[in-house]
């Protein structure tokens, strides 16, 4: 969860650092440090807080370096003080790591450590490393030694380090949490993501896990734990580097919201034909006999992935006829699931590397599951290991909180939902053509949602001061009631339920009075009139309702209070397609209550954009 940057070449170090770990900034974090290396002496500076106090710090104690590390750290072991804050140093001062992610047996190496005569000073895991490499630091190199301090920890975690013992060399380790070591023009750089040195080189290679990066002036090598050279294929991002950046919009989280028009039809782009009623999904790399002999689907997520996968569940089930269950990443493996060579998995993962998800595709794919990911990132550890892939195509998503990423996990679903029918003889090609024209329409959907923005912003003005929200949802729209939930708890740290509408009476109607919106999805489908119900018992226990809708209504209009209630008409929208368009509005309506309330809208408390470790 924490950002690393390392670089080593011909520019001045400790700008690039600051700049990635800016870039990196979205990935939540409680403090930050640097340190580089000059004339044989490692310099290190630390701050708590905010990346302004470190360039602070250091602009009131200039430093320059010939190659160095940064960190951006999220407390797991140890407050987020100066002290516990990345870099950590051995006791000789001269051997530097940052890392990402947790060391389970610390403690008792700590123990060891201080009986050898080792002298800690900070409450974090991630000092012992530096001493465990110290111990080991022999004639052999700074790559050796940490190989030899690998051998003796347990965890997931991804390590950089530097010594000004072993001069010009970086050695970068992933075991876990991602890596990205990015090949430039003389230069060299490695990171936890990709926007810490998109705006230097779009030439990347992604390290596997166990395995290590040794990076010079000259070049980088690549071996596993135990010195054997492993193969590295370099990746082409194609993101470009404007696209990181907030382009005008005071949030990047408000400009992910209005780049979903463009983000779905990259996803879309290419993989449907009007003309044959096909989908063409050629990177997944799942032979048509493979998903023939498919008998039943589980999804497995977290997070917004997992709401996407409930929305998946209805489309799969509905298009390709294939019973199909949802799971927590987190939940899976723990629960002895039932699995075969006749189950296909599908892992949902933004960053590829969400460690909980990766965990539970490894439990399936060992009893011998096919396995599929949706996944926003190329060459990701998610990637890597399933079967195929559907790619999504929304670009860089900074915001911790998942807008467009979400969205296009929905396209990918219906276009991986629709291919499953058509290679299973569920769905013909005369069948897909009306699915395949109202996908080709759902930017223009779209962008008409976005237009409520000026409505969606009087709302939060009225609302904006409450301490809970319910929302409600039916079908497939009520995972979408759970997601602006989540979306609402994630950026406002207002409380929010969401439930399907049905179950109101199952419980949360005993919390609706005067002060409890409700946020009803009611788009004029076969459960519209129940719905209507459901209002209606809201508006009877004086709740406020705020309901999203697909055209005006004499029935909807009749039992709400336009002094207190509140519709958002959108536009008239296949059934399939609803949860996508009905997302815009609930993203809005969190974004615009969330800066009313004064929060951090893309860098909200106690989150991080990618869970790396569990």
């Amino acid at each position: 969860m924490c950002g690393i940057i390392g670089y080593i070449g011909p520019k001045p170090v400790v700008p690039v650092l600051i700049d990635g770990l800016r870039k990196l900034e979205y990935r939540g974090y409680d403090s930050a440090g640097v340190a580089v290396v000059s004339d044989g002496t490692v310099t290190l500076r630390r701050s708590a807080g905010k990346l302004s106090n470190l360039e602070q710090a250091i602009g009131n104690d200039p430093i320059v370096g010939d190659y160095g590390v940064g960190h951006t750290r999220w407390a797991t072991h140890g407050r987020p003080t100066e002290e516990n804050a990345h870099p950590h140093r051995d006791c000789t001062g001269r051997i530097v790591v940052v890392h990402n992610g947790i060391i389970e047996n610390y403690l008792d190496l700590k123990q060891e450590l201080q009986r050898q005569g080792h002298r800690f000073v900070t409450e974090t895991d991630t000092e012992i490393v530096a001493h465990l490499v110290e111990r080991e630091m022999k004639d052999d190199g700074l790559e050796n030694a940490v190989r030899r301090a690998l051998l003796l920890m347990r965890g997931l975690f991804a390590l950089v380090l530097i010594s000004a013992d072993d001069p010009e060399k970086i050695v970068a380790v992933r075991n876990g949490p991602p890596i990205v070591v990015g090949l430039g023009e003389g230069e060299f750089f490695v990171a936890s993501d990709i926007p810490a040195i998109l705006s230097h080189t779009r030439d990347v290679v992604f390290l596997g896990d166990e395995e290590m990066a040794i990076i010079t002036r000259t070049g980088v090598s690549f071996t596993d734990f135990f010195a054997r050279p492993v193969s590295a294929a370099t990746q082409r991002v194609l993101w470009d580097p404007i696209m990181a950046e907030k382009a005008g919009y005071k949030h990047f989280m408000l400009k992910e919201i209005f780049e979903q028009p463009t983000a779905a039809r990259e996803t879309i782009l290419g993989r449907v034909s009007q003309d044959s009623g096909r989908v063409f999904l050629e990177e997944m790399k799942v032979t048509e006999a493979q998903l023939k002999a498919v008998e039943r689907v589980t999804i497995l997520a977290c997070g917004t992935s997992w709401h996407a996968g409930l929305v998946g569940k209805f489309l799969i089930e509905q298009l390709a006829r294939i019973p199909v269950d949802v799971d927590y990443g987190s939940e899976y493996r723990y629960r002895k699931p039932i699995v075969d060579h006749r189950m296909l998995a599908i892992v949902i993962t933004q960053s590829g590397e969400t460690a909980d998800t990766l965990a539970a595709l490894r439990e399936a794919k060992k009893d011998g599951a096919a396995s599929i990911a949706i996944c926003n990132v190329v060459g990701s550890m998610a990637t890597r290991e399933t079967d195929g892939t559907v790619y999504t195509h929304a670009g860089p998503e900074i915001g911790v909180a998942s807008t467009k990423a979400f969205t296009s996990q929905l396209v990918a679903l219906y276009l991986l939902a629709l291919r499953l029918g058509q290679v299973r003889g569920a769905l013909s090609a005369e069948a897909s053509r009306p699915h395949i024209d109202a996908l080709l329409q759902l930017p223009l959907l779209l962008e008409q949602a976005l237009k409520l923005a000026p409505q969606v912003e009087e709302i939060a003005g009225r609302f904006y001061s409450r301490t809970d929200f319910l929302y409600l949802g039916r079908g497939i729209n009520y995972p979408i009631a759970l997601e602006g939930a989540l979306k609402l708890k994630e950026i406002s740290y207002i409380h929010a339920e969401g439930y399907p509408a049905g179950e109101m009476k199952h419980g949360p109607i005993a919390l609706i009075d005067e002060r409890m919106p409700v946020v009803t999805i009611a788009p004029h489908d076969a459960v519209f009139e129940k719905m209507i119900g459901n209002m209606q018992e809201v508006k009877a226990r004086s709740g406020s309702v705020i309901a999203l809708t697909t055209r005006g209504d004499d029935k909807l209009r009749a039992i709400l209070d336009n002094s207190r209630d509140f519709i958002l008409e959108l536009p008239e929208t296949p059934e399939l397609l609803t949860p996508i368009v009905m997302t815009i509005p609930l993203q809005l309506l969190a974004y615009d209550i969330a800066v009313r309330r004064g929060c951090d809208v893309d860098q909200p408390r106690n989150l991080a954009k990618s869970v790396t470790v569990e």
